[in-house]
């Protein structure tokens, strides 16, 4: 059975936040609300969390996830950024955006893009999102709450929490949030964008 915590979405309890984080260190899956939408997250060298999140969303194998991080510090450490890419990453973070890069030797082959050995970065401005990750110390592993054949992630916490009860470990009820997904660039080669969503791509120009 999963816990639910109520958690203030522009002032987050530290003491809840602390609780989510023991959560996610003993192993633990959560839903965490971003900018966006819902999302699972669990911790970066979480063999089985990431397993079990395949699980919850149907994914293949080859599915991207991404990284969540409270700021651009340390990027670097998990992903190849040259001037002029760290240039646009400040400019558009924080924010709705996903960014595919190449991946360092840090991530964790079971991670990566099978073919293009990539991954995705996310800075999302939500403050629960940042406060999880600044006491975690490190970037979460992540993906959005979206669930087999639907069209939409799923959006209000309480329904999460009674769907996935004995899927997740944690269940974060930040207040409604939105159907729409991050946008996607990727940053591999030239700038392209993969998919536009929340995040407003008029930025690139």
């Amino acid at each position: 059975m999963s816990q639910y915590f109520e958690i203030h979405p522009q002032t987050p309890q530290l003491r809840l936040i602390h609780k989510v984080v023991e959560i996610l260190r003993a192993g633990g899956v959560i839903v965490y609300p971003t900018d966006s939408c819902y999302a699972l997250g669990c911790m970066l060298d979480n063999k089985n969390g990431l397993e079990r999140i395949y699980r919850i969303r149907s994914l293949s194998k080859g599915h991207h996830m991404s990284l969540i991080c409270n700021d651009l510090s340390s990027i670097s450490t998990y992903a190849k950024v040259d001037n002029r890419n760290y240039r646009l990453l400040k400019s558009m973070t924080p924010g709705a955006y996903t960014f595919i890069l190449k991946a360092t030797n840090e991530i964790p082959r079971r991670l990566l893009h099978p073919k293009r050995k990539s991954i995705g970065i996310r800075v999302p401005d939500n403050a629960i999102a940042q406060a999880l990750v600044t006491e975690l110390g490190e970037p979460m592993m992540s993906t959005t709450l979206l669930m087999p054949g639907e069209d939409y992630p799923l959006s209000d916490p309480y329904d999460i929490s009674q769907l996935l009860k004995s899927d997740v470990d944690a269940v974060i009820d930040g207040g409604a949030c939105g159907l729409e997904e991050t946008s996607v660039i990727s940053l591999e080669a030239e700038v392209e964008v993969l998919r536009e969503g929340k995040g407003d791509i008029g930025k690139l120009s």
